[in-house]
């Protein structure tokens, strides 16, 4: 049985709306919530929404734009493939997520984040003479 479809649609409203502004909706994770979070040559885990919360903000800037390629329904909650782009310090920014949530009720109870890591103007300018993408 998979979650039910009303908390994992709220689920992933909030996580896109706080992953795009940076501030964390109400009831976004729950107080113990468990986060580990991969990067390309880096690892790091998160207990507490608070900690989860406070970690993102103090670790990638805000604003930016999400577009979500895929949401699949886990038995426990969901998983979401997305895309992110934003502007720091004069550039423009881009990678790829494919995060794990597990709900309680619509609140992440654990988070499991793969990224690509952050490509800055010219990595996205040399990937993309590089190589033709089937699917963007």
């Amino acid at each position: 049985m998979t979650a039910a479809r009303a908390e994992v649609d709220a689920g992933v409203a909030r996580l896109v709306q706080w992953l795009e502004s940076g501030v964390a909706p109400d009831g976004l994770a729950t107080a113990d919530a468990f986060a580990d979070l991969t990067f390309p040559q880096w690892r790091v885990q998160f207990r507490g929404g608070d900690e989860l919360i406070r970690a993102r903000h103090d670790r990638h800037p805000q604003p930016g734009q999400v577009r979500v390629e895929r949401v699949d329904r886990t038995q426990r909650g969901f998983a979401i493939e997305i895309e992110e782009r934003w502007v720091d310090g004069g550039q423009n920014w881009y990678c790829r997520e494919q995060i794990r949530c597990d709900l309680r009720g619509d609140a992440i109870a654990e988070l499991s984040l793969y990224c690509t890591g952050d490509w800055d103007e010219a990595r996205v300018i040399e990937h993309a003479t590089a190589v033709s993408l089937i699917r963007p």
